[in-house]
């Protein structure tokens, strides 16, 4: 077992683990329990009375959180020529096809979300081995699949998220930076939790929200109180 280390300790005597906080006083817990010398990410797992192993209680979906995220988003457009232009005009960091797939095929995977055009998603579907396992694969659902490029890019750059719950019923993201206010990331949050509720499958029985919690980097946990997010 890891040994934790003196700021550890004090910052997880700050939590009671047996209690949910208000949305907001949450927020400032985390920003307390902080012992890290950079902006770290603040994050939120929320989990959900769902059975991912069914199809049709599958939750995945995109979010577009009014402060973004703060982080610059390296995104890659795999387009035909005819799409190029409008891709570098909305500000996509890298943009081609045949050349970026030879180098993805290679290895490389230096991007945080992917951009393409229906007409170009047979070539890209045979880098679902490399880009799967790293949530890098185009998806329609997730607005990645469009013809529409610069929206999809501009909309990115923005603070567009996309998510979906892993094999245990969790969704696991990032809301923002521990140097946002504590207003902007209870917005952010809302939002995303509202995008959810919206997600619920019909199949689903039972409390929905199970638990929520905050986090930020290699910080201690902090539950959330469910109706102080609105649910």
């Amino acid at each position: 077992m890891a040994k934790l280390t003196k700021n550890h300790k004090k910052a997880v005597s700050l939590v009671d683990p047996g209690k949910s906080y208000g949305l907001n006083e949450a927020i400032e817990l985390v920003k307390k329990t902080s012992y890290v010398k950079f902006n770290a990410s603040v994050d939120i797992d929320v989990r959900l009375g769902v059975d991912p192993k069914q199809a049709n209680q599958m939750v995945r979906g995109v979010a577009s959180l009014p402060h973004g995220i703060g982080k610059e988003v390296r995104v890659l457009a795999l387009v035909n020529p005819d799409k190029e232009a409008e891709a570098r005009s909305a500000g996509a960091d890298f943009v081609g096809l045949d050349d970026f797939i030879q180098k993805i095929e290679k290895g490389w995977t230096d991007i945080d979300v992917i951009i393409c055009t229906p007409d170009v998603m047979a070539k890209v579907g045979r880098l679902g081995r490399v880009l799967g396992p790293r949530g890098l694969m185009p998806n329609p659902k997730s607005g990645t699949v469009t013809t529409d490029v610069a929206k999809a890019v501009l909309e990115v750059k923005a603070g567009k998220i996309d998510f979906k719950v892993d094999k245990t019923g969790i969704i696991h993201t990032t809301i923002g930076k521990l140097n946002f206010s504590v207003d902007q990331l209870a917005e952010n949050a809302k939002e995303l939790i509202q995008v959810l509720n919206k997600l619920k499958p019909t199949a689903a029985k039972g409390t929905y929200f199970r638990s929520i919690y905050l986090t930020s980097t290699m910080g201690p946990g902090i539950k959330i109180e469910n109706n102080s997010v609105g649910v």
